[in-house]
Protein backbone atom coordinates (compact mmCIF):
# COMPACT_ATOMS: atom_id res chain seq x y z
CA UNK A 1 0.00 0.00 0.00
CA UNK A 2 0.90 3.60 -0.46
CA UNK A 3 -0.53 5.85 1.91
CA UNK A 4 -0.35 8.50 3.92
CA UNK A 5 3.11 8.96 3.09
CA UNK A 6 4.67 5.54 3.22
CA UNK A 7 4.78 2.45 1.61
CA UNK A 8 4.22 -0.69 3.64
CA UNK A 9 2.93 -3.95 3.14
CA UNK A 10 -0.66 -5.16 4.12
CA UNK A 11 -4.21 -5.90 3.51
CA UNK A 12 -8.05 -4.42 4.04
CA UNK A 13 -10.91 -5.87 5.15
CA UNK A 14 -14.20 -4.61 3.11
CA UNK A 15 -17.54 -4.59 3.90
CA UNK A 16 -19.95 -5.64 1.40
CA UNK A 17 -21.55 -1.97 1.51
CA UNK A 18 -18.52 -1.02 0.39
CA UNK A 19 -16.60 0.41 3.43
CA UNK A 20 -13.05 -0.71 5.05
CA UNK A 21 -13.19 -2.12 8.38
CA UNK A 22 -9.83 -2.81 8.66
CA UNK A 23 -6.51 -1.70 7.68
CA UNK A 24 -3.89 -4.24 8.35
CA UNK A 25 0.02 -4.26 8.60
CA UNK A 26 2.05 -6.98 7.60
CA UNK A 27 0.89 -9.97 6.01
CA UNK A 28 -3.00 -11.46 6.69
CA UNK A 29 -2.96 -14.49 9.08
CA UNK A 30 -4.10 -17.63 7.05
CA UNK A 31 -7.25 -18.42 9.42
CA UNK A 32 -8.07 -14.50 8.61
CA UNK A 33 -7.65 -15.26 4.67
CA UNK A 34 -9.45 -18.83 5.22
CA UNK A 35 -12.65 -17.00 7.72
CA UNK A 36 -13.28 -14.81 3.86
CA UNK A 37 -14.00 -18.46 1.95
CA UNK A 38 -12.42 -17.44 -0.73
CA UNK A 39 -13.54 -14.07 -1.12
CA UNK A 40 -9.91 -12.58 -1.49
CA UNK A 41 -7.91 -10.53 -3.91
CA UNK A 42 -4.22 -11.02 -3.49
CA UNK A 43 -2.48 -8.17 -5.10
CA UNK A 44 0.37 -10.11 -6.04
CA UNK A 45 3.39 -7.14 -4.84
CA UNK A 46 0.91 -5.07 -6.82
CA UNK A 47 0.92 -1.13 -5.24
CA UNK A 48 -2.69 -0.18 -3.39
CA UNK A 49 -3.50 3.47 -3.06
CA UNK A 50 -6.73 5.44 -2.56
CA UNK A 51 -8.43 6.44 -5.97
CA UNK A 52 -8.01 9.70 -7.06
CA UNK A 53 -9.75 12.75 -7.15
CA UNK A 54 -10.22 14.70 -9.76
CA UNK A 55 -11.27 18.21 -8.55
CA UNK A 56 -11.53 19.90 -12.33
CA UNK A 57 -12.99 18.38 -14.83
CA UNK A 58 -15.33 19.47 -18.33
CA UNK A 59 -17.32 16.32 -18.98
CA UNK A 60 -19.36 18.99 -21.33
CA UNK A 61 -22.68 17.52 -20.06
CA UNK A 62 -25.37 19.54 -20.69
CA UNK A 63 -25.54 21.09 -24.49
CA UNK A 64 -22.03 20.12 -25.96
CA UNK A 65 -22.07 16.12 -25.86
CA UNK A 66 -20.53 15.70 -29.32
CA UNK A 67 -17.44 16.42 -27.28
CA UNK A 68 -18.04 14.27 -24.43
CA UNK A 69 -20.59 13.54 -21.62
CA UNK A 70 -20.89 12.45 -18.22
CA UNK A 71 -21.15 8.57 -19.10
CA UNK A 72 -18.06 8.68 -21.52
CA UNK A 73 -15.80 9.96 -19.21
CA UNK A 74 -16.54 8.60 -16.56
CA UNK A 75 -15.55 5.46 -18.09
CA UNK A 76 -12.17 6.84 -19.48
CA UNK A 77 -11.98 8.69 -15.37
CA UNK A 78 -12.13 4.53 -13.59
CA UNK A 79 -9.76 3.58 -16.66
CA UNK A 80 -7.57 5.47 -15.08
CA UNK A 81 -7.48 5.20 -11.28
CA UNK A 82 -9.63 8.34 -10.77
CA UNK A 83 -12.88 7.53 -8.68
CA UNK A 84 -14.38 10.78 -7.87
CA UNK A 85 -14.57 13.84 -9.81
CA UNK A 86 -15.52 17.43 -9.94
CA UNK A 87 -16.77 18.67 -12.67
CA UNK A 88 -16.63 22.82 -13.94
CA UNK A 89 -20.22 24.89 -14.65
CA UNK A 90 -19.17 26.08 -18.10
CA UNK A 91 -21.42 24.21 -19.81
CA UNK A 92 -24.32 24.85 -22.18
CA UNK A 93 -26.86 26.01 -20.22
CA UNK A 94 -24.19 27.07 -17.74
CA UNK A 95 -24.44 25.20 -14.16
CA UNK A 96 -25.50 28.78 -12.18
CA UNK A 97 -28.56 27.59 -10.78
CA UNK A 98 -29.94 25.11 -7.85
CA UNK A 99 -32.19 23.72 -10.83
CA UNK A 100 -28.55 23.35 -13.14
CA UNK A 101 -26.87 21.50 -10.44
CA UNK A 102 -30.14 19.10 -10.03
CA UNK A 103 -30.03 18.46 -13.68
CA UNK A 104 -26.36 16.92 -13.66
CA UNK A 105 -26.63 15.33 -10.49
CA UNK A 106 -29.70 13.60 -11.59
CA UNK A 107 -27.57 12.08 -15.61
CA UNK A 108 -24.94 11.34 -13.05
CA UNK A 109 -26.59 9.13 -10.94
CA UNK A 110 -28.06 7.36 -13.91
CA UNK A 111 -24.81 7.59 -16.02
CA UNK A 112 -21.50 7.87 -13.96
CA UNK A 113 -19.83 4.87 -12.99
CA UNK A 114 -17.18 7.31 -10.76
CA UNK A 115 -18.24 9.61 -7.54
CA UNK A 116 -19.77 12.96 -9.01
CA UNK A 117 -19.85 16.25 -7.80
CA UNK A 118 -20.76 20.09 -9.20
CA UNK A 119 -19.16 22.95 -9.35
CA UNK A 120 -21.83 25.62 -8.83
CA UNK A 121 -20.89 28.79 -11.22
CA UNK A 122 -20.55 32.49 -10.64
CA UNK A 123 -21.53 35.67 -13.25
CA UNK A 124 -22.27 39.01 -12.39
CA UNK A 125 -25.59 39.02 -11.53
CA UNK A 126 -26.06 35.42 -9.66
CA UNK A 127 -24.93 36.57 -6.58
CA UNK A 128 -28.75 35.56 -4.87
CA UNK A 129 -28.39 31.76 -5.91
CA UNK A 130 -24.57 31.50 -4.97
CA UNK A 131 -25.87 32.78 -1.14
CA UNK A 132 -28.24 30.28 -0.79
CA UNK A 133 -26.91 26.80 -2.44
CA UNK A 134 -26.32 23.91 0.23
CA UNK A 135 -22.31 23.63 -0.43
CA UNK A 136 -22.07 20.32 1.48
CA UNK A 137 -23.21 19.04 -1.58
CA UNK A 138 -21.17 21.28 -3.94
CA UNK A 139 -17.66 21.73 -3.91
CA UNK A 140 -17.60 25.57 -3.91
CA UNK A 141 -17.59 28.28 -6.54
CA UNK A 142 -16.03 28.50 -9.50
CA UNK A 143 -15.36 32.36 -10.72
CA UNK A 144 -13.61 32.82 -14.14
CA UNK A 145 -11.54 35.95 -13.87
CA UNK A 146 -10.59 35.47 -17.43
CA UNK A 147 -12.43 34.49 -20.29
CA UNK A 148 -12.07 30.69 -21.71
CA UNK A 149 -14.66 27.86 -23.08
CA UNK A 150 -18.08 28.50 -22.12
CA UNK A 151 -17.97 32.21 -21.83
CA UNK A 152 -18.84 32.72 -17.92
CA UNK A 153 -16.45 35.95 -17.50
CA UNK A 154 -17.22 37.81 -14.09
CA UNK A 155 -15.73 41.06 -14.74
CA UNK A 156 -17.84 43.30 -12.85
CA UNK A 157 -16.01 44.34 -9.34
CA UNK A 158 -18.94 44.53 -7.55
CA UNK A 159 -20.07 41.17 -8.39
CA UNK A 160 -16.49 40.40 -7.61
CA UNK A 161 -17.17 41.78 -3.83
CA UNK A 162 -19.91 39.82 -3.24
CA UNK A 163 -18.54 36.19 -4.54
CA UNK A 164 -15.66 36.66 -2.50
CA UNK A 165 -17.30 37.23 1.03
CA UNK A 166 -19.60 34.11 0.58
CA UNK A 167 -17.71 31.49 3.12
CA UNK A 168 -17.08 28.99 1.00
CA UNK A 169 -14.13 27.39 -1.37
CA UNK A 170 -13.64 30.20 -4.36
CA UNK A 171 -11.76 28.04 -7.24
CA UNK A 172 -10.90 31.02 -9.32
CA UNK A 173 -9.62 30.74 -12.93
CA UNK A 174 -6.60 33.42 -12.92
CA UNK A 175 -6.14 35.37 -16.27
CA UNK A 176 -6.51 38.81 -16.85
CA UNK A 177 -8.86 40.18 -20.00
CA UNK A 178 -7.42 43.84 -21.14
CA UNK A 179 -4.09 42.34 -20.70
CA UNK A 180 -4.93 39.37 -22.92
CA UNK A 181 -6.99 41.22 -25.38
CA UNK A 182 -3.71 44.04 -25.84
CA UNK A 183 -1.72 40.85 -26.81
CA UNK A 184 -3.97 39.95 -29.45
CA UNK A 185 -4.07 43.17 -31.11
CA UNK A 186 -0.24 43.13 -30.65
CA UNK A 187 0.23 39.97 -32.09
CA UNK A 188 -2.24 39.71 -35.05
CA UNK A 189 -1.31 42.82 -36.46
CA UNK A 190 2.05 40.37 -37.23
CA UNK A 191 -0.56 38.70 -39.43
CA UNK A 192 -2.81 40.73 -41.70
CA UNK A 193 -3.77 37.60 -43.62
CA UNK A 194 -4.75 35.65 -40.37
CA UNK A 195 -4.07 32.62 -39.00
CA UNK A 196 -1.90 33.17 -36.19
CA UNK A 197 0.48 30.16 -35.28
CA UNK A 198 -0.50 28.11 -32.15
CA UNK A 199 3.02 28.96 -30.92
CA UNK A 200 1.83 32.20 -29.72
CA UNK A 201 -0.54 31.10 -27.37
CA UNK A 202 1.58 31.31 -24.26
CA UNK A 203 2.24 35.06 -25.56
CA UNK A 204 -1.39 36.06 -25.60
CA UNK A 205 -2.53 34.35 -22.53
CA UNK A 206 0.61 35.29 -21.11
CA UNK A 207 2.89 34.93 -17.71
CA UNK A 208 1.85 38.84 -16.87
CA UNK A 209 -1.68 38.04 -17.50
CA UNK A 210 -1.81 35.40 -15.05
CA UNK A 211 0.14 37.16 -12.53
CA UNK A 212 -1.78 40.27 -12.94
CA UNK A 213 -4.87 38.29 -12.37
CA UNK A 214 -4.12 35.71 -9.31
CA UNK A 215 -2.68 38.66 -7.54
CA UNK A 216 -5.75 40.40 -7.91
CA UNK A 217 -7.78 37.09 -6.55
CA UNK A 218 -5.64 36.74 -3.69
CA UNK A 219 -6.09 40.93 -2.59
CA UNK A 220 -9.63 39.66 -2.75
CA UNK A 221 -9.56 37.18 -0.61
CA UNK A 222 -7.40 38.69 1.51
CA UNK A 223 -10.02 41.69 1.99
CA UNK A 224 -12.56 39.11 3.03
CA UNK A 225 -10.68 36.15 4.23
CA UNK A 226 -11.82 33.86 1.68
CA UNK A 227 -11.18 30.14 1.29
CA UNK A 228 -9.13 30.81 -2.30
CA UNK A 229 -8.16 28.00 -4.29
CA UNK A 230 -6.24 29.18 -7.41
CA UNK A 231 -6.41 26.61 -10.79
CA UNK A 232 -4.69 25.33 -13.14
CA UNK A 233 -1.61 27.79 -12.12
CA UNK A 234 0.87 28.28 -14.83
CA UNK A 235 4.07 30.30 -13.95
CA UNK A 236 6.82 30.97 -11.75
CA UNK A 237 5.76 34.66 -10.62
CA UNK A 238 2.33 33.00 -9.45
CA UNK A 239 4.01 30.31 -7.59
CA UNK A 240 5.91 32.84 -5.72
CA UNK A 241 2.77 34.76 -4.97
CA UNK A 242 0.90 31.56 -3.33
CA UNK A 243 4.02 30.61 -1.39
CA UNK A 244 3.90 34.13 0.19
CA UNK A 245 0.15 33.68 1.49
CA UNK A 246 -1.17 31.90 4.20
CA UNK A 247 -3.17 28.39 4.25
CA UNK A 248 -6.62 29.78 3.55
CA UNK A 249 -5.36 30.03 -0.03
CA UNK A 250 -3.53 27.43 -2.28
CA UNK A 251 -3.06 26.38 -5.69
CA UNK A 252 -3.71 23.36 -8.20
CA UNK A 253 -1.59 22.33 -11.05
CA UNK A 254 -2.69 20.63 -13.47
CA UNK A 255 -1.10 17.42 -15.56
CA UNK A 256 -0.27 18.93 -18.49
CA UNK A 257 1.43 22.17 -17.38
CA UNK A 258 3.75 19.73 -15.45
CA UNK A 259 4.45 17.59 -18.54
CA UNK A 260 4.53 19.88 -21.51
CA UNK A 261 6.38 23.19 -22.46
CA UNK A 262 6.20 25.49 -25.08
CA UNK A 263 8.80 23.51 -27.30
CA UNK A 264 6.09 20.66 -27.58
CA UNK A 265 3.70 23.46 -29.93
CA UNK A 266 5.93 22.23 -32.56
CA UNK A 267 4.73 18.74 -32.94
CA UNK A 268 1.64 18.53 -30.67
CA UNK A 269 -0.20 22.36 -31.99
CA UNK A 270 -3.19 23.05 -30.58
CA UNK A 271 -3.64 19.60 -28.93
CA UNK A 272 -2.06 20.97 -26.26
CA UNK A 273 -3.45 24.51 -26.71
CA UNK A 274 -4.91 25.56 -22.96
CA UNK A 275 -6.36 28.23 -21.18
CA UNK A 276 -4.39 29.03 -19.12
CA UNK A 277 -1.89 28.53 -21.75
CA UNK A 278 1.14 26.08 -21.47
CA UNK A 279 4.50 28.34 -21.08
CA UNK A 280 8.62 27.98 -21.01
CA UNK A 281 10.11 25.12 -19.07
CA UNK A 282 10.97 27.69 -16.92
CA UNK A 283 7.83 27.82 -15.61
CA UNK A 284 7.41 23.83 -16.12
CA UNK A 285 10.50 23.07 -13.92
CA UNK A 286 9.33 25.82 -11.59
CA UNK A 287 5.79 24.29 -10.82
CA UNK A 288 7.33 20.45 -10.65
CA UNK A 289 9.65 22.38 -7.53
CA UNK A 290 6.35 23.52 -6.22
CA UNK A 291 5.09 20.37 -5.98
CA UNK A 292 7.95 19.12 -4.41
CA UNK A 293 8.16 21.45 -1.53
CA UNK A 294 4.49 21.55 -1.09
CA UNK A 295 3.74 24.90 -1.85
CA UNK A 296 1.20 23.62 -5.01
CA UNK A 297 -1.23 21.12 -2.80
CA UNK A 298 -3.66 19.02 -5.34
CA UNK A 299 -2.92 17.94 -9.26
CA UNK A 300 -6.03 17.94 -10.93
CA UNK A 301 -6.41 17.75 -14.87
CA UNK A 302 -8.48 19.86 -16.37
CA UNK A 303 -10.19 17.34 -18.78
CA UNK A 304 -11.42 19.19 -21.57
CA UNK A 305 -12.30 17.31 -24.81
CA UNK A 306 -12.83 18.78 -28.02
CA UNK A 307 -13.22 16.61 -31.12
CA UNK A 308 -10.15 16.86 -33.33
CA UNK A 309 -12.17 18.47 -36.11
CA UNK A 310 -12.75 21.07 -33.31
CA UNK A 311 -9.13 21.34 -32.83
CA UNK A 312 -8.05 22.14 -36.13
CA UNK A 313 -7.42 25.86 -35.85
CA UNK A 314 -4.92 28.60 -35.08
CA UNK A 315 -3.68 30.43 -31.85
CA UNK A 316 -7.43 32.36 -32.10
CA UNK A 317 -9.71 30.05 -33.53
CA UNK A 318 -8.65 26.37 -32.05
CA UNK A 319 -10.48 25.99 -28.82
CA UNK A 320 -8.48 25.24 -25.54
CA UNK A 321 -8.82 22.23 -23.37
CA UNK A 322 -7.49 18.93 -23.93
CA UNK A 323 -8.40 15.07 -23.10
CA UNK A 324 -6.33 14.10 -20.27
CA UNK A 325 -7.96 11.80 -17.25
CA UNK A 326 -7.55 8.33 -18.45
CA UNK A 327 -3.82 8.67 -18.13
CA UNK A 328 -2.98 11.39 -15.44
CA UNK A 329 -2.36 9.20 -12.28
CA UNK A 330 0.05 6.65 -14.58
CA UNK A 331 1.74 10.19 -16.15
CA UNK A 332 2.37 11.42 -12.89
CA UNK A 333 3.79 8.32 -11.96
CA UNK A 334 6.29 8.01 -14.72
CA UNK A 335 7.50 11.47 -13.30
CA UNK A 336 7.62 10.34 -10.27
CA UNK A 337 10.10 7.12 -11.92
CA UNK A 338 12.25 10.05 -13.88
CA UNK A 339 12.62 11.36 -9.99
CA UNK A 340 10.61 14.55 -10.82
CA UNK A 341 8.86 14.21 -7.36
CA UNK A 342 8.22 11.02 -5.34
CA UNK A 343 5.56 8.39 -5.78
CA UNK A 344 4.18 9.55 -2.07
CA UNK A 345 4.12 13.03 -3.18
CA UNK A 346 1.71 11.70 -6.36
CA UNK A 347 -0.95 9.80 -3.56
CA UNK A 348 -0.65 12.78 -1.80
CA UNK A 349 -1.77 16.07 -4.16
CA UNK A 350 -3.74 13.40 -6.02
CA UNK A 351 -5.79 11.86 -3.17
CA UNK A 352 -5.12 12.72 0.41
CA UNK A 353 -4.80 16.71 -0.47
CA UNK A 354 -8.32 16.76 -2.84
CA UNK A 355 -9.93 15.23 0.18
CA UNK A 356 -8.42 17.44 2.79
CA UNK A 357 -8.66 20.70 0.86
CA UNK A 358 -12.26 20.09 -0.12
CA UNK A 359 -13.56 18.44 3.40
CA UNK A 360 -14.45 15.39 1.19
CA UNK A 361 -16.17 12.94 3.52
CA UNK A 362 -14.84 9.82 4.03
CA UNK A 363 -12.71 9.80 0.46
CA UNK A 364 -9.39 10.04 -0.26
CA UNK A 365 -7.43 7.61 2.35
CA UNK A 366 -7.52 3.53 2.84
CA UNK A 367 -8.27 4.21 6.62
CA UNK A 368 -11.01 2.39 8.43
CA UNK A 369 -14.36 3.85 7.98
CA UNK A 370 -14.05 5.23 5.20
CA UNK A 371 -15.13 4.55 1.38
CA UNK A 372 -13.09 1.61 -0.38
CA UNK A 373 -12.45 3.75 -3.37
CA UNK A 374 -8.95 2.04 -4.79
CA UNK A 375 -6.42 1.86 -7.18
CA UNK A 376 -4.13 -1.06 -8.10
CA UNK A 377 -1.18 -0.43 -9.93
CA UNK A 378 1.41 -2.65 -11.30
CA UNK A 379 4.71 -0.22 -10.88
CA UNK A 380 6.52 -2.95 -13.22
CA UNK A 381 4.17 -3.24 -16.66
CA UNK A 382 3.93 -0.17 -19.15
CA UNK A 383 0.89 1.66 -20.67
CA UNK A 384 1.24 2.12 -24.30
CA UNK A 385 -1.10 4.96 -25.15
CA UNK A 386 -2.93 4.59 -28.63
CA UNK A 387 -6.01 5.53 -30.05
CA UNK A 388 -7.46 2.18 -29.74
CA UNK A 389 -7.12 2.09 -26.00
CA UNK A 390 -8.76 5.73 -25.60
CA UNK A 391 -12.08 5.82 -23.70
CA UNK A 392 -13.09 9.79 -23.63
CA UNK A 393 -15.63 9.92 -26.48
CA UNK A 394 -13.37 12.34 -28.45
CA UNK A 395 -11.18 9.42 -29.25
CA UNK A 396 -7.90 11.23 -29.10
CA UNK A 397 -5.23 12.34 -26.34
CA UNK A 398 -1.95 14.60 -26.98
CA UNK A 399 -0.15 11.63 -25.05
CA UNK A 400 -0.75 9.51 -27.75
CA UNK A 401 2.31 7.06 -28.74
CA UNK A 402 4.18 7.51 -25.32
CA UNK A 403 5.23 4.66 -23.07
CA UNK A 404 4.34 5.36 -19.50
CA UNK A 405 5.66 3.39 -16.57
CA UNK A 406 2.90 1.33 -14.58
CA UNK A 407 0.01 -0.11 -15.36
CA UNK A 408 -3.93 0.55 -13.45
CA UNK A 409 -4.49 -3.18 -13.16
CA UNK A 410 -8.11 -2.73 -11.39
CA UNK A 411 -10.54 0.28 -9.98
CA UNK A 412 -12.61 0.05 -7.17
CA UNK A 413 -15.67 2.48 -6.50
CA UNK A 414 -17.53 2.09 -2.96
CA UNK A 415 -16.09 -1.48 -2.65
CA UNK A 416 -17.08 -2.73 -6.19
CA UNK A 417 -14.07 -3.58 -8.79
CA UNK A 418 -15.68 -1.41 -11.84
CA UNK A 419 -12.38 -1.39 -13.67
CA UNK A 420 -9.99 -4.59 -14.36
CA UNK A 421 -7.39 -4.31 -17.25
CA UNK A 422 -8.30 -7.51 -18.14
CA UNK A 423 -12.37 -7.12 -18.99
CA UNK A 424 -12.65 -3.35 -19.01
CA UNK A 425 -15.01 -2.03 -16.96
CA UNK A 426 -18.03 -3.80 -15.41
CA UNK A 427 -21.47 -1.24 -15.47
CA UNK A 428 -23.55 -4.12 -13.80
CA UNK A 429 -21.31 -3.62 -10.33
CA UNK A 430 -21.73 0.52 -10.60
CA UNK A 431 -22.65 2.17 -7.36
CA UNK A 432 -21.81 5.72 -8.30
CA UNK A 433 -22.52 7.82 -4.96
CA UNK A 434 -22.44 11.88 -4.92
CA UNK A 435 -19.68 13.71 -3.00
CA UNK A 436 -20.42 14.92 0.19
CA UNK A 437 -18.43 18.08 1.91
CA UNK A 438 -17.50 18.94 5.44
CA UNK A 439 -17.97 22.70 5.85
Amino acid sequence: MINEGRKSEGYLIISEDGIIECVGEGMPSSELINSFNGNVHDLNGHWLIPGVIDSHVHFREPGLTQKADIYSESRAAVAGGVTSFMEMPNTNPATVSAEALDTKAESASKHSVANYSFYIGATNNNISVLRQIDYTKVPGIKVFMGSSTGGMLVDGGNALEDIFSIPTLIAVHCEDESIIKDNINRITALYPQGCVPVRWHPSIRSELACYTSTKKAIDYASKYNSRLHIMHLTTEQEIALIRDCGPNMTAEVCVAHLLFSDADYDTLGTRIKCNPAVKSIVHRDALRAAVRDNTICTISTDHAPHTLQEKQGDALTAPSGMPMIQFSLTSMIDLACQGVFTIEDVVDKMCHAQASLYGIEKRGFLRKGYYADMVEIDPCETTVISAPAILSKCAWSPLEGRTLRSKIKGTWVNGAKIYDDTHGINESLRRPMPLRFIR
